[in-house]
């Protein structure tokens, strides 16, 4: 087995974020959200987070508020989200997935799962095995990004 020093790391990382890349493009087709990516994050930061404030979902999402303000309106007149007042401070507004926007949520990461099990089923239990240990080493990379 090659030691970290024989690899060219450069070049895995490049491999790497290729492939990740190329296979998260597959799962947004898959998905058929009708709606658009930065939708459909807001609503996945919303699921995984519970309502937000419109401040805390910009840093969340890592949008500007003007940008926020936008999707937001999207999603509320899609009737996937929805607004509600603060009732301590008018000038909070806190944003909450409707039931609607739940159920797309699942649909959506239902088509995803589906798509990824049908594309796993004909792989050889060793290639199982490694993308089990390769799932679990993004983990470790990806731990507490949200």
């Amino acid at each position: 087995m090659p030691t970290a020093t024989d690899l060219d790391i450069p070049a895995l990382a490049a491999r790497l974020r290729l492939g990740v890349t190329r296979l998260a493009r597959r799962l947004r087709q898959e998905a058929g959200a009708g709606i658009t990516p930065s939708m459909l994050s807001a609503l996945s930061t919303l699921d995984r987070r519970g309502p937000l404030t419109m401040r805390d979902l910009c840093a969340a999402e890592k949008v500007q508020p003007p940008t926020m303000t936008r999707i937001v309106a999207a999603l509320v007149e899609a009737g996937l989200a929805a607004r509600d007042p603060d009732p301590s401070d008018g000038r909070v507004a806190w944003v909450r997935l409707t039931p609607v926007g739940r159920r797309l949520i699942d649909r959506v990461r239902r088509r995803k799962d589906e798509y990824l099990a049908r594309a796993m089923r004909d792989l050889e239990p060793h290639e199982l095995a490694a993308l089990e240990e390769a799932t679990a080493i993004l983990e470790r990379i990806t731990a507490g990004q949200v």
